[in-house]
């Protein structure tokens, strides 16, 4: 299939047909599952050239093979392993749950399951926008008709996939569908910082979490909620955590039996366990928690 094929070495336990499954159920990507490869296709915010990519797994290496415009990028594979979080030492998640018996549950209930990350830091700020006011259900489908209509269409093992439209694809556009005249204002605002090189997963990931938010926080439309979005599921910061993301907080609380009146410091001091991968752990918080009966752990 590919035009460009590499690899990836996982360090610490990952599967891939875990982040498949949770793609597949997750309403920012919608990307049903199809086997035991991956297949997705991205404009890399490097130089926003579309590419089709097929990934499997064989033991703890990823096997990539890439198509299209974009295939030949020689950051593609550090691209990709920020998306499914293979850019990070996993090793530490086994010391933090020996530690925690809350996180030993969550890594017992999913094993091998690492944050999966929006394709880019853009696509993530697009769906921080387009969910403002509105459903996940209704933010989905405005964006796979944004999609469809002004992404580029790359076919990965005989099926044509459709990219996220680009940064510039999207100010050339006289709109998107469904999208009313303030949201297409913030958007079109965060289009032009991705392009400035602003809005990307090397510029979030060079400066400490603290700045990457407030040059975040600058942008339009961007509140304290989505600037944490983007930094940890578009950027792929491995070790943030805030207090803008209440459903976290409520699942904490329940999880370790928090008071309703919790200070902040009460939920730091939990969260300060879970260092060096404290957004990991609030994803598997995330992704987990709904479908398991108990999180508390022993003691």
């Amino acid at each position: 299939m590919g035009d460009h094929r590499f690899s990836i070495e996982a360090r610490g336990p990952f599967d891939l047909a875990r982040s498949i499954d949770f793609l597949a159920q997750w309403p920012a990507a919608r990307n049903p599952p199809d086997g035991a490869a991956l297949r997705f296709a991205f404009c890399p915010d490097d130089d926003w050239r579309p590419v089709g990519v097929r990934l499997t797994q064989a033991g703890p290496r990823i096997e990539g093979e890439a198509t299209g415009p974009g295939s030949a990028a020689p950051d593609l594979a550090a691209q990709v392993s920020r998306i499914l979080s293979l850019d990070t030492d996993g090793t530490p998640l086994e010391a933090i749950a020996r530690r925690d018996p809350r996180v030993a549950a969550l890594v017992r209930a999913a094993p091998g399951l690492r944050p999966v990350c929006f394709w880019t830091p853009w696509e993530a700020a697009c769906w921080a926008v387009l969910t403002q006011r509105s459903s996940m259900r209704t933010a989905a489908a405005i964006k796979e008709r944004t999609a469809l209509a002004y992404g580029d269409r790359i076919a990965v093992d005989g099926r044509e996939l459709t990219a996220f439209p680009s940064p510039r694809a999207v100010l050339e556009a006289p709109g998107l569908p469904g999208v009313n005249p303030v949201k297409l204002e913030r958007i079109r605002g965060l289009a032009t910082a991705a392009l400035d090189g602003v809005l990307t997963a090397r510029a979030l990931r060079a400066v400490p979490a603290g700045e990457a938010l407030a040059t975040l926080l600058r942008l339009p439309g961007i509140g304290a909620f989505s600037a944490a979005l983007i930094l940890i599921r578009g950027a792929g910061a491995p070790d943030v955590f805030t207090m803008s993301e209440p459903r976290l907080l409520a699942r904490i609380r329940s999880a370790y039996g928090l008071p309703a009146d919790a200070t902040d410091d009460d939920y730091r001091a939990i969260a300060g366990q879970w260092r060096p991968l404290r957004s990991w752990v609030g994803f598997l918080i995330r992704a987990i928690s709904e479908t398991s009966e108990d999180l508390s752990g022993p003691g």
